[in-house]
């Protein structure tokens, strides 16, 4: 059976605002080639926090994941800035989440979130680095988003001429290409793909 990998966050994990309907877990679903290919289940809730993420990812990756197990992708947005909950909160609500995958032995690979408009930067930066420090610590693998996106042309032109908060086709595959070129392969056993 192949390996099946549920991919649980925001409205980004759907790919809102992609005229192909890929976003970037269609992209990178088409770029993972193996022997069997794996099953992506996507499991999207928009402007979801990472208080709302703890709560259900269990209960709905269980129901995916079958008597075999598989793998969990986090990708938190930024929702817990909008909501007002603290830096400390959201770190662990990610921690949390880790922590229970780990405890079921199940492969965890995290997602940061992305530059969006209207969020301010020094907050989502520090949001960030708290996302990635969780994950460091847990050896989990971690995908900076901000940092190499909130200057990136390509990008702020992709989500401006889109719905002004959610990428499109350019912003969705400059999403796929980090996370392909972030430890993704090995992640999953397999060998890096160009």
């Amino acid at each position: 059976m192949s390996t099946r990998i549920c991919v649980v966050g925001d409205e980004l994990v759907a790919g809102v605002g992609d005229a192909r309907g890929m976003g970037w877990v269609g992209r990178v679903a088409a770029r993972t080639r193996a022997e069997e290919p794996p099953a992506f289940f996507t499991l999207a809730v928009p402007q979801e926090t990472t208080t709302a993420l703890s709560g259900r990812w269990e209960s709905e990756c269980n129901r995916r994941f079958g008597k075999d197990g598989g793998h969990l992708v986090i990708a938190p947005g930024a929702a817990d800035l909008e909501a007002g909950i603290s830096l400390a909160r959201s770190r662990l609500n990610l921690a949390n989440i880790l922590d229970d995958a780990a405890s079921r032995a199940i492969p965890t690979f995290v997602l940061g979130p992305p530059p969006r408009p209207g969020m301010e930067e020094s907050a989502l930066a520090a949001l960030s680095e708290a996302f990635a420090d969780v994950c460091g610590r847990r050896r989990v693998p971690y995908v900076e988003t901000f940092a190499p996106l909130h200057t990136h042309e390509q990008w702020q032109a992709d989500v401006a001429a889109g719905d002004g908060s959610h990428p499109g086709q350019a912003g969705y595959g400059l999403l796929a290409w980090l996370v392909l070129h972030n430890g993704w392969h090995s992640w999953l056993g397999l060998p890096e793909q160009n």
